[in-house]
């Protein structure tokens, strides 16, 4: 039984997958940097939140009252959180979609960069 380090042909990579992998890089960094970004800026709420609710709570009022300025205080953030969270989760998807297409054809790759060019060396470079 002989064993081939080729492609079987269920293997082959299909036609319409090379424009996915050209995008897959840049969607894996993106989505990467972007769920960076929002982690931070999730966190940086929180302490906002936090500092928000000690400093209303300091003159001896509770941040669950029911008034106006206590809830104007609890929703003072609520948009950037929800934004923050939906957009975090559309980049770890991105990611995660990138890094699934790059590992699926980790082995398919091609250097289309360097098609048609010859090898040069240090002397051809060196004018020799």
């Amino acid at each position: 039984m002989e064993d081939s380090a080729g492609l079987q042909p269920s293997e082959q990579p299909h036609p319409n997958t090379p424009g996915l992998v050209k995008f897959a890089r840049p969607a894996l960094i993106a989505g990467v940097a972007v769920a960076v970004v929002c982690t931070a800026l999730l966190v940086i709420i929180f302490f906002l939140d936090t500092f928000n609710a000690t400093v209303y709570s300091v003159g001896g009022k509770d941040i669950q009252d029911a008034t106006d300025e206590a809830r104007e205080i609890r929703d003072l953030y609520s948009a950037a959180r929800l934004g923050g969270v939906i957009l975090l989760v559309i980049s770890l998807l991105a990611a995660v979609a990138g890094a699934v297409v790059l590992y699926l054809r980790r082995g398919n790759g091609r250097d289309e960069g360097n098609e048609g060019d010859e090898d040069v060396d240090f002397d051809d470079l060196a004018g020799r």
